[in-house]
């Protein structure tokens, strides 16, 4: 079961220029998003880890995103 909520997702597709999203193509975004959300926070985390800290900061998710 998907943790993000497909309504939002869609949301999100159409304002990015989708006229319509197909219910398929809506769980495929979720997956790949979540799958992006969790290499993002694993990098993110290692990052904060390396700077001596348990919190992830948001200078943490650019670096991390910067890296990807």
């Amino acid at each position: 079961m998907a943790d993000l909520p497909i309504a939002a997702v869609v949301r999100i597709a159409k304002k990015s220029g989708a006229e319509r999203v197909g219910s398929d193509a809506a769980a495929a975004i979720v997956s790949k998003a979540e799958e992006y959300i969790g290499s993002l926070t694993k990098e993110a985390n290692r990052l904060a880890q390396h700077a001596g800290r348990k919190t992830i900061k948001e200078e943490d998710v650019e670096l991390a995103a910067k890296s990807a």
